[in-house]
């Protein structure tokens, strides 16, 4: 699956390297990096980190990795402190936070030139310009697709993975086992709104049911329509009418696919890696099923890389460098073979075998239709979401009921963010 990816890789290890070699010759300086802890993700660094101090023996980088649910927190703890990263990875939605509290800086532009970010980058990057200057960069985007279970597919007579929605129900109720007592013992989608599910239902299913989720702005929510209320129907009924799902089924969405209890399964480019390493698990991947008037929608999100405010002085130089070198077209091929997540350079990503890729394909492809949801907090409006779908599935409430409910809280959080 990976042999041409190696290969242009290895082609290109040279010329990258000679490249960061020519920079000016500098004292031995020893910079720090920061990044959550995901396996692949780990991986990938380490492997970045080797090339670059083989082209830069001058500079030691010291990776630091923390579990997601600690990372924002050491990182706003550390660097204030003068302690932590010169170079932090953090999540596009919480650009702004991380600008205000004074903890990362802009990058120069006479290295990242605004001008050429702007004509090589996918646009979505544009999101981290403020004011004619970047602040952060990623080495990978993401997109969702449909991951499914080629062996249960094969088992129940299934041809291949679902082009609609009305497809997508009917394929996950054959897929969808029972024991003697009813309970569900293999889903044919995974569902849950804390994994992409809530990405899922905002700029998928909301857009293909007619409607948009937020302003082009994304200050105010629009998503309490008609279309809205379809589209969140259409989620529930999953579980509450069709009974093809279970929320939360074997406690989270891909540790039940990995385990071979699920037919389909939605989620981003980054697990590809780790589905790799599931042996025994037979699976592909399909373009996110149309709407139900053939309307593709898609939800995309990236990861940057951005230096600290701490940073300064020959750590300052050296971390310029390293940045210069994980936002290059060599450190995403290799994010991309070790990773999964797709090159955030158009031409590195858009090319002829990677757009036809069996694997990566189906999420290049999604990128020409997706979205990038602009967050106040990620976290809170995900939250949002969740306690949406449970009022409906586990407290009685109507969907319309549900959705205003969650409408009016996140538009009063937006409106505190914003200062309306």
């Amino acid at each position: 699956m990976f042999s041409g990816l190696r290969t242009t890789v290895a082609a290109t290890a040279v010329s990258a390297a000679a490249l960061f070699a020519a920079a000016p010759a500098m004292a031995e300086v020893e910079i720090e990096y920061w990044q959550y802890f995901f396996d692949a993700r780990v991986t990938a660094m380490e492997q970045l980190i080797e090339n670059f101090e083989a082209a830069n023996p001058d500079i030691t980088v010291t990776m630091t990795h923390f579990p997601y649910a600690n990372y924002r927190t050491q990182v706003a703890a550390a660097i204030p402190a003068g302690e932590g990263p010169d170079v932090v990875q953090l999540f596009y939605g919480w650009l702004n936070d991380y600008v205000e509290a004074d903890l990362i800086q802009p990058l120069p532009a006479d290295v990242f030139s605004p001008a050429e970010i702007e004509a090589e980058f996918f646009p979505m990057v544009s999101a981290m310009e403020q004011d004619g200057q970047y602040w952060a960069l990623p080495t990978a985007v993401r997109s969702l697709a449909l991951f499914y279970n080629e062996r249960l597919f094969e088992a129940a007579g299934i041809d291949g993975p679902p082009e609609t929605l009305d497809e997508l129900v009917e394929i996950a109720a054959a897929l969808t086992e029972r024991d003697g007592a009813g309970n569900i013992t293999q889903v044919g989608l995974t569902t849950g709104m804390t994994a992409q599910d809530h990405h899922w239902f905002r700029e998928v299913l909301v857009r293909q049911f007619g409607g948009s989720p937020y302003s082009d702005d994304y200050r105010t929510v629009t998503y309490n329509d008609d279309a809205g209320r379809a589209a969140l129907e259409f989620y529930t009924d999953l579980q509450e009418e069709h009974g093809v799902t279970q929320v939360l089924f074997m406690d989270e969405p891909q540790a039940a696919f990995r385990a071979g209890r699920a037919g389909m399964h939605i989620d981003g480019s980054f697990r590809i890696g780790a589905l790799n390493d599931t042996r025994g698990l037979n699976w592909g991947v399909a373009e996110l099923p149309a709407g139900p008037d053939g309307t593709r929608s898609n939800y995309s999100s990236y990861w940057v890389n951005a230096i600290t405010s701490q940073a300064e002085g020959e750590k300052y130089d050296a971390a310029v460098l390293f940045m210069d070198y994980i936002t290059s077209a060599e450190a995403m091929e290799i994010w991309l073979e070790v990773v999964g997540e797709l090159p955030a350079r158009q031409a590195v990503g858009m090319t002829d075998e990677n757009a036809n890729d069996p694997v990566y394909g189906p999420f290049i492809r999604g990128l020409a239709y997706a979205n990038t949801t602009r967050f106040a907090d990620e976290s809170a409006q995900r939250q949002l979401m969740v306690e949406m779908v449970e009022r409906v599935q586990l407290q009685g409430a109507s969907v319309a009921d549900s959705l205003a409910t969650a409408a009016e809280a996140e538009q009063a959080l937006l409106d505190d963010y914003y200062g309306e």
